[in-house]
């Protein structure tokens, strides 16, 4: 606040991101703790940044986690991630704001396919293909369900629902 009462913080952005037409969209600010001895972003520290933009894409489409591992569906229910693939192609600062961008690329039975990328200032840093799926608490797999499919793939369509 200024001695006159006004604000000066930047105007207020969804601490959970947005969800966009083709999926979700949040920024992240890197901080200290998230490089490494050379002052840049350590590489384990991108993995929790695609994550926060999973996780969040799922609260805001509806599917939270605490509901999932509470029985909501009939039986606890948790997610799984269970294929990887990363490219990094430019490194994070201290400071930086980047912008994670999820978008689901296809829901096939359990599993869910999705792309994700790390952009500064446009610039595509680090990209990820994620292959997650849902199972029960004894580890079993649990199909997706067909409500959640339409929540999660592009409004243009693209996604495949099978």
């Amino acid at each position: 606040m200024t001695g006159d009462g006004e604000s000066t913080a930047e105007p207020a952005v969804p601490l959970s991101g947005l969800l966009t037409p083709s999926g979700h969209r949040q920024m992240v600010r890197v901080y200290y703790a998230d490089t490494d001895f050379s002052g840049v972003v350590y590489h384990a520290r991108y993995l929790e940044f695609f994550e926060r933009g999973r996780s969040d894409f799922l609260r805001l489409a509806g599917v939270h986690h605490t509901e999932l591992a509470g029985g909501k569906h009939g039986e606890k229910l948790v997610w799984v991630v269970r294929r990887m693939e990363i490219d990094f192609l430019g490194p994070a600062r201290i400071d930086d704001v980047l912008t994670v961008d999820t978008v689901t690329e296809r829901v096939s039975g359990a599993r869910i396919f999705m792309a994700q990328t790390l952009l500064r200032d446009g610039e595509t840093l680090v990209r990820a293909k994620v292959e997650a799926a849902i199972v029960s608490e004894t580890g079993k797999p649990r199909r997706f369900p067909k409500e959640w499919a339409q929540v999660f793939l592009p409004a243009d369509g693209q996604g495949d629902a099978s």
